[in-house]
């Protein structure tokens, strides 16, 4: 089992555990963000210029991350569209086996 193979790569399949550990890593980026503009006088302007580079860099990393979590559990990437579809995922179980996605991440 490799982490974060092919990150940005949408026809395949993750874990739960990667999901989750995506989702980490997309929150922890902003809380160090938030830090900065309290911590660091005059850096708002820079780091609201890096924030934006990078969290649209993060938000396709997060689509592309939910749209292979989709596929582990048997669905097409379409049901993020659904609120909250993306918390039920943390929990699902993925399909067993190969689905029309690839193999079973957990293999």
């Amino acid at each position: 089992m490799k982490l974060f193979s092919d990150p940005f790569y949408l026809n395949s399949r993750i874990g739960r555990l990667e999901y989750i550990l995506s989702f980490l890593i997309y929150f922890g980026v902003g809380l160090v963000f938030s830090g900065l503009y309290l911590l660091v006088p005059g850096i708002k302007d820079i780091a609201s210029f890096i924030e934006s580079i990078i969290g649209f860099v993060l938000l396709l990393f997060m689509i592309a991350q939910g749209v292979k979590r989709c596929h582990d559990v048997g669905k097409s990437g379409w049901w993020l569209l659904i609120p909250f579809y993306f918390i039920w995922l943390f929990f699902a179980k993925g399909d067993e086996g190969e689905n029309e996605y690839g193999m079973n991440p957990d293999d």
